[in-house]
């Protein structure tokens, strides 16, 4: 007994010790790899694991694997399991179950369709909970073709696929969008006795149709729902009701309230934020805020997506009185701003060209107490970009780090940009290099953005230098990209080398059958490629003649306008006393609906319905 005790001892040290040497790897951008037990020289030495009764540290190990997967450290987990093997333990099931878990956090998904035949090797048969595990990993990542090939393993195995299995399939179908592909596996599941729907396998297909926006199919649904004896949740209705609303019919997303309220369902606060949300996206301001008075007789308190979209609405229609009203509903109902409200304020502010008064709101935020994140600063450093000031938006970054808020590749390339439009290379150098010190990856957007610039800076051979260092980095160049180096060749005259490039992006298309585009001007590129690129509303290229970068000055001033009234020495003072906090104002998500800023941003906020 004490010797077993003291092998537990030497295995929890060691534990200790992989966690550490994993999160050194981790620092390196390396993972370590999985190390089939059946490849090993190690044998299983545990006695009482080649007995099968349950060995402590078997047990104790695949615990703390799910606590580190839980923490959002996969590889560690990863590292706890080949500890296991190499110290002659046999995982269980469980332990098998827990990895596939980690391999499909880090994506690692080639690993995980070879543990089927380990676990076998193992003297161990694969159960329902370790197939779906598996069938999950690859229809979350869109490899339904793949997740039906362990399906299909399940079912030659002799393992009964279950419920859970069929739902998974299902829902992985539907996020590939086809809905009736989806469909066919619930017709399977009708005929097999050991797997019949239930009320998510409906939810899950209603959706897959909602998706594809045949609203039509999805009602259909719902009737073999019912047929079958099961009756619509508030999430059948909320699917629905959500479908309406990004097409445009609030009003029938409305009348879903009825339907819910005759089945005697619920609605809560997701059916509400959906048709405000709805209402304020289709810029019908009035019915948004009708239905939010309505949602207390519904019994459903507005929560603060119901008031950041609200308030992002009315800024959108510059209806300063629509805002005050939601402000105003806001206090009524005790909902106090969040960093959402703050942001949307700040955008607002910094859509309109004055950055004192956005940072100054930024500045409110953090004295009431809330922590700002990184799209807040996302928001300063690209209204400091647009204003011209490339310094004031680097200084963002030391602020970041004092509130422990990890700057992303939109930050550093906003950044980047305001340097390249300022002539300064040096500069925008110097932060690419910080950038990857500090392990953040670039992106195609943030190599056209010093490709460009040092294009400006008549530095061709610099622009041509960064071709390498993308395919060092595996980030591919698109035509735009070596077009901006052909541009910037032409520009100090040397045409020949221009040519060079573009014959070099000529045979690419030829190779790959593709039609042959023209050079262009490096303004026109970067006009067509800002229709398309993932970045392209969010940054535009310094110096490029961008109609309406910032917006016309007419709606620059409806927009001074609609904030005027909101300045902090004003009426929004008196109001903070209210809300517990200093001068308040706007949602966030909306981030940029106010000047041609969607983007990344727009992506990156929490406002769910919107976009």
């Amino acid at each position: 007994m004490v010797k077993h005790q003291d092998r537990t001892t030497m295995g929890k040290k060691r534990v200790k010790a992989s966690a550490v040497e994993v999160s050194h790897i981790h620092e390196e951008d390396q993972s370590p790899s999985v190390t089939p037990s059946t490849d090993s020289e190690v044998k299983s030495k545990c006695v009482v694991c080649l007995g099968n009764n349950g060995c402590r540290t078997v047990h104790a190990r695949t615990k703390l694997m799910n606590i580190l997967i839980e923490k959002g450290k996969p590889q560690e987990a990863l590292s706890i399991f080949n500890s296991l093997t190499e110290e002659g333990h046999k995982p269980t099931l469980l332990t098998y179950t827990t990895l596939v878990s980690a391999l499909t956090r880090q994506k690692r998904y080639k690993s995980i369709t070879a543990l089927i035949s380990e676990v076998e090797e193992n003297g161990l048969k694969p159960d329902s909970i370790l197939f779906n595990a598996m069938i999950n990993a690859f229809s979350e990542s869109g490899n339904v073709k793949e997740a039906m090939k362990i399906f299909q393993k399940m079912k030659k195995s002799g393992c009964k696929p279950t419920t859970s299995t069929f739902n998974t399939l299902m829902k992985g179908y539907g996020n590939i969008g086809k809905a009736d592909e989806s469909s066919k596996l619930l017709d399977l599941m009708l005929q097999d006795e050991n797997a019949q729907p239930n009320d998510r396998t409906y939810n899950i297909l209603i959706r897959a149709w909602c998706n594809k926006k045949n609203i039509k199919e999805a009602w259909n649904v719902v009737y073999r729902m019912v047929a079958s004896g099961m009756y619509p949740d508030v999430v059948t209705y909320n699917t629905i009701a959500r479908a309406y609303a990004q097409n445009g019919e609030t009003y029938r997303a409305e009348q879903m309230i009825f339907e819910m309220q005759n089945n005697k369902v619920a609605p809560n606060e997701r059916s509400c934020g959906i048709i405000v949300t709805g209402y304020c996206k289709e810029g019908n301001m009035t019915e948004a805020l009708r239905f939010a008075y309505r949602m207390k007789e519904l019994g459903v308190q507005p929560n603060l997506v119901v008031f950041n979209s609200l308030i992002k609405g009315f800024l959108d229609v510059t209806d300063t009185d629509g805002v005050d009203e939601a402000l105003t509903l806001m206090e009524e109902f005790g909902v106090k701003p969040d960093v959402i409200t703050f942001s949307t304020i700040m955008n607002a502010w910094s859509s309109a060209g004055l950055m004192d008064k956005c940072q100054e709101i930024f500045d409110d935020m953090v004295k009431a107490g809330i922590e700002p994140d990184a799209h807040a600063f996302s928001i300063l450093a690209k209204g400091y970009v647009r204003a011209g000031e490339p310094g004031e938006a680097e200084s963002l970054l030391d602020s970041m780090s004092k509130f422990g808020v990890h700057p992303n590749v939109v930050i550093f390339t906003t950044i980047i940009s305001g340097w390249c439009s300022a002539g300064k290379m040096e500069h925008a150098a110097r932060v690419y290099e910080k950038m990857c010190e500090i392990g953040v990856s670039a992106n195609l957007t943030t190599y056209e953005t010093l490709i460009w610039g040092y294009g400006e800076a008549k530095q061709p051979w610099k622009a041509e230098e960064l071709l390498q260092v993308m395919q060092e980095k595996g980030i591919s160049a698109e035509r735009s990209t070596m077009q901006l180096v052909a541009d910037a060749w032409r520009a100090i005259g040397l045409p020949s080398e221009a040519r060079r490039i573009v014959k070099n992006v000529d045979r690419g298309a030829a190779s790959n059958k593709t039609d042959e585009i023209p050079a262009e001007s490096l303004e026109k590129a970067y006009r067509k490629q800002n229709l398309t690129a993932p970045y392209s509303n969010l940054l535009q290229i310094p110096g490029v003649a961008i109609p309406d970068q910032n917006g016309s000055s007419a709606a620059k001033t409806s927009i001074q306008m609609a904030l005027k009234k909101y300045n902090s020495s004003s009426m929004f003072l008196a109001r903070a006393s209210i809300f517990g906090v200093l001068p308040v104002t706007v949602c966030r998500k909306q981030l940029t609906t106010m000047d041609t800023m969607h983007g990344q941003f727009v992506n990156s906020c929490k406002l769910v319905f919107i976009n």
